[in-house]
């Protein structure tokens, strides 16, 4: 794996920037962490069962280099629902369940994690409304990205200003799923059956999550675009659920990608 002491980000300028709009964010690879072994680099997953003071490390440096204390970077306990936070204050007690969050607090850096599923970072520069949101396919089909854009648009912004940028997800060469999902997808909408194709394995299908999303998105109204790394391919430098199943590994590391507007 690449190493690095500082954590590594990727970019969309579409989201704004820190000196013209305040607003700074990071697709955070797993490069630049304390951890080792299968979570080496920049593990951030408190539900793993890596060394936690490593995790602790891992997310103050995350949040460190957007410029906040460790106690301002928020995440929630994801659980593939539809639901959506606005927050203006850092929680007390145990993270609440849920898959989005939004704000318009300066110095509140919201982060979702992902190891396979779609981390959703959104803004609107002008209204300065952030958001962040955690979707796999349940989340993607269940409305968690609509529901995150309802809730910027109640703070504010507006959807024809919104930015939409999918980061690091498993991509369409690597997304392979059985009968049963296709079913459950086009039983859902017989037209969802364009996101798939097949599988060299018989009674499978490959899987576009990119493509699901960013439909999803720009249906919702807003401008939507995507990195397209892959999670699964790329392994120096992203974790991913899907890879460590197959090697049969116990466990995995998250990487997080995460948004903040910047206190003046």
């Amino acid at each position: 794996m690449i190493t690095s002491e500082k954590p590594v980000a990727l970019h969309s300028s579409l989201l704004g920037s820190p000196e013209k709009d305040r607003i700074a964010h990071g697709f955070f690879t797993r490069i630049g962490g304390v951890s080792t072994g299968i979570y080496e680099g920049l593990n951030v997953g408190s539900g793993s069962n890596d060394n936690q003071d490593h995790v602790t490390e891992n997310r103050r440096r995350v949040a460190q280099s957007l410029g906040a204390p460790l106690s301002r970077l928020l995440t929630v306990h994801q659980v593939h629902s539809p639901d959506v936070l606005t927050v203006t204050a850092p929680f007390s007690g145990d993270r609440p369940k849920a898959d989005a969050m939004v704000t318009t607090t300066p110095g509140i850096v919201l982060g979702a994690l992902s190891a396979d599923c779609g981390p959703i970072l959104f803004t609107d520069t002008e209204a300065k409304v952030i958001g962040s949101a955690h979707a796999g396919w349940r989340g993607a089909i269940g409305g968690v990205l609509e529901n995150t854009i309802d809730a910027m648009v109640a703070l504010g912004a507006k959807r024809g200003n919104i930015q939409a940028v999918l980061g690091p997800t498993i991509g369409p060469d690597n997304y392979e799923v059985g009968a049963e999902f296709y079913a459950q997808f086009t039983g859902a909408d017989p037209s969802y059956s364009r996101f798939f194709r097949d599988s060299v394995n018989e009674n499978h299908k490959m899987f576009n999550l990119w493509a699901f999303i960013l439909e999803r998105l720009s249906q919702a109204g807003v401008n939507a675009s995507a990195l397209e790394k892959c999670t699964y391919a790329e392994e120096d430098q992203f974790f991913s659920y899907r890879r460590t199943t197959h090697r049969k590994e116990p466990d995995y590391g998250r990487q997080i990608s995460a948004i903040t507007i910047l206190e003046d």
